[in-house]
């Protein structure tokens, strides 16, 4: 991409200016569009007090005295519009998410569809602070969902740091639902008046997650509804690059302001964990022929209580009570516990200094030589 875009606020039109993007130029894209609330007056609390609600000109669509369905029929055609618009810019393997609230991502997720994205997860951000319900009429509105899709079912090289987010989540998977309060407190950017500069402003650490999950420092994240920049201002701390657009020009001004005092982290501590997937296959046998293992060594699981002998061929033997086992590291390992399955690199230690480290410990050190 030509690099008089990149890491800038563009003020206009958000499908106009997509449309002048060169084609399959972002690697991914972050959508937080209009909720098309319709909102039928004012909200107030219990003590009378107006709450801040949305009730900006962005988000209205139609007449208010005209039908719902006019509402949705232009709600719908300009989803269409800016979604066609993105997919274009999108790269082959780019993917895209889109955040919403009941009133829309319904509709959301219909065209995204309908236009050959390909859905991979839904994912509720439940907001550990949400709003209550002042009237008391419906449960309090807890959570807002997001959509994450790659540019099209074909193509299945889109961008997933598994590994990092599981590190993010104490060595676990990383679950569809995550729990992340609402943006307060100092991260909330306000006016002179003291009021909201913007109505819904997302938390950093929910962008975090998002361009963490499924981008790679480097790649060009395209953010069509800016608002203040929080998309901009982790892009650039993540070392991203990204391109921002806004029709608000007092909107664009805040989210410059706001991404320039933003300071990028050093390129070795944003570079997502490798997959071990993408690592160099490497066979057992092979530990063997490095002389990291003689034939003749004895392996034992972590305590200690289960043995194999390594042969020369890179098989493995043991015996014990059911009976005498020859096979790869995997089928021993599996043999001797009884089990359907094991992982053989993980489950076999050496003893090293008086303790023990599994032989896929050995393995790593091929690796690092490669």
């Amino acid at each position: 991409m030509n690099g008089d875009k990149l890491d800038r606020v563009l003020v206009g039109d958000c499908i106009e200016l997509m449309l002048g993007l060169p084609e399959a130029s972002v690697d991914m894209v972050f959508a937080d569009p209009p909720y098309n609330l319709q909102l039928g007056g004012e909200l107030l609390r219990p003590d009378h007090s107006k709450v801040d609600a949305v009730d900006d000109d962005w988000d209205k669509f139609g007449d208010p005295s005209d039908s719902l369905g006019t509402s949705f029929a232009l709600y719908d055609s300009f989803t269409n519009a800016w979604l066609r618009a993105a997919r274009r810019a999108l790269k082959p393997g780019g993917t895209l998410w889109v955040i919403g609230s009941y009133h829309n991502i319904f509709r959301i997720g219909t065209a995204l569809q309908d236009q050959g994205f390909w859905l991979l997860n839904d994912i509720v951000w439940r907001k550990s602070n949400p709003m209550p319900n002042f009237r008391g009429k419906r449960f309090t509105n807890a959570h807002e969902t997001l959509i994450w899709a790659a540019r099209d079912r074909a193509n299945k090289k889109y961008t997933f740091n598994y590994d990092s987010m599981k590190e993010l989540n104490e060595g676990l998977q990383m679950r569809s639902d995550w729990l992340l309060p609402l943006c307060t407190g100092a991260e909330r950017l306000k006016g002179e008046d003291g009021k909201k500069a913007h109505p819904t402003q997302k938390p950093e650490s929910l962008l975090f997650r998002c361009i963490m999950a499924a981008s790679n420092p480097g790649d060009v994240v395209l953010d069509p509804f800016f608002g203040t920049g929080t998309t901009g201002a982790v892009a650039r701390r993540l070392g991203r690059r990204f391109i921002g657009l806004e029709r608000d020009p007092d909107y664009a001004a805040i989210a410059r302001k706001r991404i320039a005092e933003v300071e990028p982290l050093a390129g070795e501590d944003v570079t997502p964990k490798p997959s071990k997937r993408s690592e160099p296959r490497i066979a057992f046998g092979v530990l063997i022929e490095a002389g990291l293992l003689r034939p003749g060594t004895v392996l034992s699981d972590h305590s200690g209580r289960l043995h194999a002998r390594v042969r020369a061929d890179g098989s493995l033997s043991a015996a014990n009570a059911l009976g005498e086992h020859r096979g790869s590291i995997h089928q021993v390992g599996a043999a001797v516990q009884g089990a359907p399955a094991c992982n053989g690199w993980t489950f076999w230690h050496i003893e090293v200094a008086g303790g023990r480290l599994p032989i896929d410990h050995l393995r790593q050190q091929v690796r690092a030589g490669l």
